[in-house]
C-alpha cells in the first residue's frame, strides 16, 4: 500500500467514526470514564504510598444516608462515605479489569488464530479442538471456578476472565488469516524466500489488525459487566469499592428510599458499557475493508 492510496482510507476512517453526532458522544464518554479512572489510580496510589485512609474509606455514621447535595454530590452510602469518590473508584476497578484481561485474552486469540489460519492442516485441528473445548464449557463457571482456585480478588478476576474470553478472538482471526494466506502479496511474499514467521506477523497480521481493534472494544465492557456481576455475588473484588459490591449493598436499601447509591452505580455502568457497544460498531464500520462503499 503507498502512501497516496492511503490517504483515502484515512479519509474514510475519519468520516465514518466522526460523521455520526451519537458516535462523537461515545467517544467524550469513554474519554471523562478514562480520566475518571486516571484521577481515581492517582488517588488509591497516593494513600498507599502514604499508608493513609482513603477519604472514600472512610466511616462517618453521622453523615450516613444523605442524599445528593453540595458536600456529597452523589450523597452518602450507609456508613457515611461518599458515594462520588466511591464511584470513582469503581472506575479505576473497571478499567484496570478491562484492560488487565484484554492484554491476557487478545494476544492469546490473534497467536492461535493466526498459527491456525496460516499453517492449517494438524496445527489448525488442535487448535479448534482447543478453542471448541473452551467455548463448551459454560463461561461464567469456568470463570468462577478459576476465581475460587485463584482466590477472591483481582487476581483471580483477571485470570478467570482473561483465560477463558479468547475464543472468540481467536476464531475471526483464524478465518481472517485463512482468507489472506493465499492472496498475492502471501504467495509473493514466499516466492521471495521469507520466513513464516516474517510472512505471517509482519505482511498478514497488520491487514487483520482491524479486528483486534475492533475485539478490544466489545470485550472491553463485556469483562467490566462480568466483574460487576462477580462482585455482586460476593466472589470478585474484596475491600474495594467495586461497581459491583456497591450495587450489592445498595440494593438492601432501596425499600428505605436510598435511591441514588443504586442509580449512580447503574447509570456508570450502563453508560461506560452502551458507549463502547456502540463506539466499536463505528469502528467497524471505518476498519473493516468488506463494510465500505466508497471503493477505496
Amino acid at each position: 500500500m503507498t502512501g497516496t492510496e492511503s490517504i483515502p482510507k484515512r479519509q474514510h476512517f475519519r468520516s465514518v467514526l466522526w460523521q455520526g453526532r451519537l458516535t462523537r458522544v461515545c467517544l467524550v464518554i469513554v474519554a471523562v470514564y478514562t480520566l475518571m479512572a486516571l484521577y481515581g489510580e492517582g488517588v488509591y496510589q497516593w494513600y498507599t504510598w502514604s499508608d493513609q485512609v482513603a477519604p472514600y474509606q472512610v466511616q462517618n455514621l453521622r453523615e450516613r444516608f444523605q442524599p445528593p447535595g453540595p458536600d456529597h454530590w452523589m450523597g452518602t452510602d450507609s456508613l457515611g462515605r461518599d458515594v462520588m469518590g466511591r464511584l470513582i473508584q469503581g472506575t479505576r476497578i473497571a478499567f484496570r479489569v478491562g484492560i488487565v484481561t484484554s492484554l491476557i485474552a487478545i494476544p492469546i486469540g490473534v497467536l492461535l488464530g493466526c498459527l491456525a489460519g496460516y499453517f492449517g492442516g494438524k496445527v489448525d485441528d488442535v487448535i479448534v479442538w482447543i478453542y471448541s473445548t473452551f467455548a463448551s464449557i459454560p463461561g461464567l463457571l469456568f470463570i468462577l471456578s478459576i476465581a475460587m482456585v485463584v482466590g477472591k480478588g483481582l487476581l483471580g478476576i483477571y485470570l478467570g476472565i482473561g483465560l477463558t474470553t479468547w475464543v472468540g478472538v481467536c476464531r475471526l482471526i483464524r478465518a481472517e488469516v485463512l482468507k489472506h494466506r493465499e492472496r498475492p502479496y502471501v504467495l509473493a511474499a514466499r516466492g521471495l524466500g521469507y520466513s513464516h514467521a516474517r510472512i505471517l506477523f509482519r505482511h498478514i497480521l497488520p491487514n487483520v489488525a482491524h479486528i483486534v481493534i475492533i475485539a478490544f472494544t466489545v470485550r472491553f465492557p463485556a469483562s467490566i459487566s462480568t466483574e460487576v456481576f462477580m462482585s455482586f455475588l460476593g466472589i470478585g473484588v474484596q475491600g474495594e469499592p467495586s461497581w459491583g459490591l456497591m450495587i450489592n449493598s445498595a440494593r438492601l436499601r432501596l425499600w428505605e428510599g436510598v435511591w441514588w447509591e443504586m442509580t449512580f452505580v447503574t447509570l456508570a455502568v450502563f453508560l461506560i458499557v452502551l458507549s463502547f457497544n456502540l463506539l466499536g460498531d463505528a469502528l467497524r464500520d471505518a476498519l473493516d475493508p468488506r463494510l465500505r462503499t466508497d471503493g477505496n
